[in-house]
């Protein structure tokens, strides 16, 4: 199987494409550039110095990797942008290297990033994650795996999301929010967990059950935050549970504080 470059495209002979790998009509592919194999670029793709693309990616039209972070410590030093396998960039998608010598940033392997959305400097973007048209991600952000964000939401720099969420369209997200759960608002709220999404990865109604009363412990139970942390961590001591561990850990490690949670919603205290 060869590589079959349209002849408008300008590709650096030190660019290394691997079989299969198709680049389209005007694309231009700097000299730092690794193309994994059978992997599809459109027409009008950039992809500057420092990327790496895995095997079976689908590059939509004017889709521009690597471009220098938009950051004013930014030195010029090396730094990557390392995209897995099996992900689609629709068009206009822009991902910026990262800050910081040897740093990347990251998109993980089966995502979908629709057209618009913006991914800034040192992200890290688990597997199977989705960006609806128009998201940004600012600086720093971690988003965990098969988390979906909808269309024009904006997460601040150095913000977490964890696995399994759902953020709402338009939303503002300030504060980490943390896993399993849904988040919507300008600044965003926790409207109860992620159900959908849970009972389609495995999650059954036990586990389900276990994870809200878990978080009504950690955000209702009338105790400050790191009380409430402390109480659920005898607990989990006591009978270990790796899926409410997750969660436990996520609010430990939060630094710019978790999404609140308020006591007039009922989500909590529902059946599932």
């Amino acid at each position: 199987m060869s590589v079959e470059i349209h002849p408008t495209a300008i590709v650096s002979p030190k660019a290394l494409l691997a079989d299969g790998v198709r680049v389209g009509p005007y694309c231009v592919l700097d000299e730092h550039v690794e193309i994994g194999a059978n992997t599809v670029l459109k027409s009008f793709v950039s992809i500057k110095n420092f990327v790496r693309v895995g095997e079976n990616c689908s590059l939509f039209e004017k889709v521009t990797l690597g471009g220098e972070p938009q950051d004013f410590g930014f030195k010029g030093e090396e730094t990557w942008v390392r995209i897995g396998s099996g992900v689609t960039l629709r068009e206009n998608v822009t991902i910026h290297r990262a800050t910081g010598e040897g740093r990347e940033t990251v998109i993980g392997s089966g995502c979908y990033l629709m057209e618009g959305s913006h991914v800034g400097h040192n992200v890290v973007v688990a597997n199977d994650v989705i960006l609806a048209n128009k998201v940004g991600l600012a600086g720093h952000v971690h988003v965990g795996e098969k988390t979906v964000l909808g269309g024009m939401a904006g997460v601040h720099q150095f913000v977490r999301i964890g696995p399994f969420c759902m953020i709402g369209g338009l939303s503002k997200i300030v504060k980490d929010v943390p896993p399993y759960v849904l988040a919507d608002g300008r600044p965003a709220r926790l409207f109860g967990l992620n159900k959908v999404g849970l009972r389609r990865n495995g999650f059954n109604a036990e586990a389900r059950q276990s994870i809200k009363a878990f978080y009504k412990g950690l955000y209702h139970a009338n105790l400050p935050l790191r009380e409430a942390m402390t109480a659920l961590e005898a607990r989990l001591s006591e009978t270990p549970e790796p899926t409410l561990g997750i969660i436990l850990d996520f609010a430990k490690e939060s630094h710019r504080g978790l999404t609140p949670w308020p006591k007039t919603m009922r989500e909590v205290d529902s059946t599932d």
